[in-house]
């Protein structure tokens, strides 16, 4: 008979975490118990507060952590190093300015949310709720716990906390994917594909992790990652479950193959959710996918580089040419996600220690001008003739002229769509220089190369809409940027002077990156 050993937890380790999580269970209890009235401000305020300490806790805990003291927090199974406290403080500011462009409501009081989600669309139980200006407070509490589960995906350091942490951060995402307020069956839809979608990549990995622990007998990165030199004969069993727990996690970057989600959800989805799913989802991952090649499986470079390299030519020529036709913002900024997804790959399959600090910081970058690109496409809304604002204007064709008609927005959208092009004195410049450097050191030339010629590629579209915004004509007088409350305005200027810092500037967070790039066993 075995008995029981329960983990050692270090409490203070999981500060950041806990405070997100907790959070969001707060968030819960409000929606219970707080009047209708005050409950949204209530909401907006305890989910940025909750994002602004776990921000300070990560501070504090780097200090720690980078004195020479990096630890595994509860058993083997979580651990508190230097790229995952990176990873948790980009995800906390990406969070916060996410949190701003979701809490934000237009001039004329609509947000971005349905009134009711339980409503059919097209009911009258949704024009009356519509009317009676019920607002879903829910997204809040659902945001929180996504973002809780992307702060344990970046430190989980076994099979089994890696798969629970993919599901605590996937399933609050697929909800808000169906909750925009306009083009509800579009939302749904979304929504459902995600959902499906997302169902199979947990498929692969839970039938990843079996094949893995059949192999070593062990869930830990660490036991798996010495059971490899050691283990004669199952080679089979360790590929297939190797590349099945990696393909769950390229699911959730967007890479091609498994990239069927993307445009649809980026789409249809709320544009505020948009933009914080396509930063922070894919940070996570790309920090658990770093933490499980590198530690894991570091004597299977020669067995999966060939796989990672079919994958990252296909995400970059997928993303690049799709996006090249694409006549919708929020379609175009989805395969460019693609397209970037592709990129940092190289820094995965680089396998050199400076890949690590590279990746970190490109993922701050692209980050900042995620969030900044999506909250700009909540204010650009068409007008109907009376002048009432309705949806987003996401054709293509309706930016014509914006430069005009609102010059500090089309200045705005320019250097975050310079900066996914990677036009130096921006931080996607320095990114991918550091990335691509990465991969050079790591023998990936030829795919940097590649990288190189598509990321010129992909500057034709970012391009094509600043000509349209200041180059233009613009057909009549049925779009225009529409003032909100402020907090949007505020999240796009963050975004906007973090851009250009770390392109001005980039010395300090590439130290700070450079000091997170050794991860724990």
């Amino acid at each position: 008979m075995t008995t029981f050993e329960a983990p050692t937890v270090v409490w203070a380790a999981l500060l950041p975490t806990l405070l997100v999580a907790g959070g969001a269970v707060v968030g819960v209890l409000i929606e219970a118990f707080v009047p209708r009235g005050p409950r949204r401000l209530v909401q907006v305020l305890l989910a940025l507060l909750a994002v602004v300490g776990s921000l300070v806790a990560v501070v504090w805990r780097w200090t720690e952590v980078t004195a020479g003291s990096p630890q595994h927090v509860v058993g083997s199974a979580v651990v508190e190093d230097a790229p995952a406290l990176a990873a948790q403080a980009i995800l906390a500011v990406v969070g916060f300015v996410g949190l701003l462009v979701i809490a934000d409501r237009t001039e004329s009081g609509e947000g971005a949310f349905v009134a009711q989600a339980a409503a059919r669309p097209g009911s009258v139980d949704e024009a009356d709720s519509t009317r009676a200006g019920l607002v879903q407070t829910e997204v809040y509490p659902l945001t929180m716990f996504a973002l809780a589960g992307m702060f344990v995906f970046a430190q989980a350091n076994d099979l089994l906390t890696l798969f629970i942490a993919l599901e605590v951060l996937s399933l609050p995402l697929y909800v808000l994917s169906g909750l925009a307020r306009r083009r509800r069956l579009l939302s749904q839809e979304a929504s459902m594909k995600y959902f499906l979608l997302g169902a199979f990549a947990s498929a692969f990995m839970i039938f990843g992790i079996a094949l893995l622990y059949g192999y070593s007998g062990d869930i830990t990165f660490a036991g798996l990652a010495q059971a490899v030199p050691e283990t004669v004969g199952m080679d089979g069993l360790l590929l297939a479950g190797s590349v099945m727990v990696v393909v769950a996690l390229l699911f959730k970057v967007g890479a091609v193959p498994f990239h069927a989600w993307t445009p649809d959800v980026y789409t249809g989805a709320p544009t505020p959710v948009t933009g914080f799913m396509a930063a922070a989802t894919k940070l996570a991952a790309f920090v658990a996918l770093l933490r499980f090649v590198y530690v894991a499986l570091p004597d299977m470079s020669w067995d999966l580089t060939p796989f990672f390299w079919v994958i990252i030519v296909l995400t970059m020529l997928v993303g690049t040419v799709v996006g090249i036709v694409q006549t919708d913002v929020k379609r175009m900024l989805a395969y460019s996600s693609i397209a970037h997804a592709g990129f940092v790959l190289i820094g995965v399959v680089a396998l050199e220690q400076i890949a690590i600090s590279g990746v970190l910081f490109y993922l701050l970058a692209y980050g900042l001008a995620t969030v900044g690109a999506f909250a700009l496409v909540t204010l650009v809304r068409e007008r109907d003739p009376d002048g009432n604002v309705t949806g987003e204007a996401t054709h293509l064709s309706q930016w014509a002229g914006l430069g005009r008609r609102n010059p500090v927005a089309a200045l705005a959208m320019t250097v975050f769509l310079l900066s996914f092009a990677g036009i130096p004195l921006t931080g996607g410049f320095i990114g991918k220089f550091a990335v691509f450097s990465a991969g050079v050191a790591g023998g990936q030339t030829l795919l940097v190369v590649l990288a190189v010629l598509a990321s010129a590629a992909t500057a034709f579209f970012y391009v094509r809409l600043i000509v349209l915004m200041f180059f233009t004509e613009p057909d009549g007088e049925t779009v225009a940027a529409v003032s909100s409350e402020g907090l949007t305005t505020v999240a796009v200027a963050v975004c906007g002077v973090g851009t250009l810092l770390l392109g001005v500037l980039p010395g300090p967070v590439l130290a700070l990156a450079e000091q997170g790039a050794t991860f724990l066993p």
